[in-house]
């Protein structure tokens, strides 16, 4: 088990309410916080809008990345966000494109 954040594996996801509408988030455990955010503990953006359902996740290098990219996919449109979450190759050059060097 890794010692600290910086070892974990970071990923983004993208969920789907039941009425249409996505959230962009960031975890190192998507299946608990999916649960959190299903028993209304998680972002209050989600609560009363379940049935939630995962629509798509990447793995990211760092949480400081992570919430680079999660700010950056939050400004694109919903089918921008699909298209570059869904989009393995097209998720790499998003997050390239946002590195800090």
């Amino acid at each position: 088990m890794p010692a600290n954040n910086s070892e974990k594996t970071w990923f983004i996801y993208l969920i789907k309410t039941a009425q249409g509408s996505l959230y962009t988030g960031i975890t190192t455990d998507i299946a608990k916080r999916l649960s959190t955010h299903e028993s209304g503990k998680g972002a209050k953006y989600l609560r009363g809008k379940g049935p939630l359902e995962l629509v798509t996740h990447q793995i990211v290098a760092n949480r400081s990345l992570a919430t680079r990219l999660e700010y950056q996919i939050k400004r694109l449109s919903a089918q921008d966000k699909l298209r570059v979450m869904s989009n393995t190759q097209l998720f790499a050059n998003f997050a390239a494109k946002h590195q800090v060097e």
